[in-house]
């Protein structure tokens, strides 16, 4: 299976995103957005008008990862935006994971669930064959620039596995230290889509650094 590029725009310059935004176009696969409300993560990014602001240039799927208390309350503006993955986290959600799966679901879009690196893979496990792709964090959901953390191959190649056994083909999203130097392991591990952000936009050559990602 050929990876899928998503850049996360949190690394991109904001003073010329109209120009990022034409990059991945012509190069990525996904244009992968993070918000965070700066409670469930100590960090706020960006809001709807930004979103906005990349619908109307993006050319390319919309990957939307939420870092919030309440995803849930965002989906009415994720369909109007037009953004065609929504992703949240397990542990906002709990036990209303499997409801919020499908609420995304009837809005037209793809729901993924997210979990951080200390929360046991496991979770996932009950919806395997629910939701439309898992998120793995490889680094703690809220800052870019973190060092990968290198047990998380471990944890995608068990979620793999189980994905399998159960006969699905779910696929696995990676986010947080994502390079050139790690994304062949991450691929064999059984990942498919692939977040970058400071490994991309900060490169001399993002163009070229996005290239390097599809091992």
């Amino acid at each position: 299976m050929q990876l899928q590029i998503a850049p996360s725009i949190l690394s991109a310059d904001f003073l010329h995103l109209d120009r990022d935004i034409d990059l991945l176009n012509r190069h990525a696969d996904l244009i992968h957005l993070d918000l965070m409300d700066g409670s469930f993560v100590p960090n706020l990014s960006f809001g709807f008008p930004v979103v906005e602001a990349v619908a109307r240039k993006a050319r390319i799927p919309m990957d939307a990862h939420f870092m919030v208390v309440e995803p849930g309350r965002w989906v009415g503006r994720c369909k109007d935006a037009g953004i065609q993955m929504m992703s949240f986290h397990y542990e906002a959600a709990g036990r209303g994971t499997a409801a919020l799966i499908r609420s995304i679901q009837a809005a037209g879009m793809k729901a993924g669930v997210a979990i951080d690196p200390d929360v046991p893979v496991e979770r996932l496990y009950p919806y395997i064959g629910k939701a439309d792709y898992f998120l793995i964090m490889s680094v703690f959901a809220g800052f870019g620039g973190q060092k990968f953390i290198y047990e998380s191959i471990d944890r995608i190649t068990a979620l793999q596995a189980r994905i399998q056994a159960k006969g699905a083909h779910t696929p696995i999203e990676v986010d947080g230290g994502v390079d050139a130097g790690n994304a062949l392991a991450l691929k064999q591990a059984g990942a498919s889509i692939l977040v970058a952000g400071s490994s991309v936009f900060h490169a001399p050559d993002p163009a070229a650094a996005i290239a390097a990602l599809r091992v």
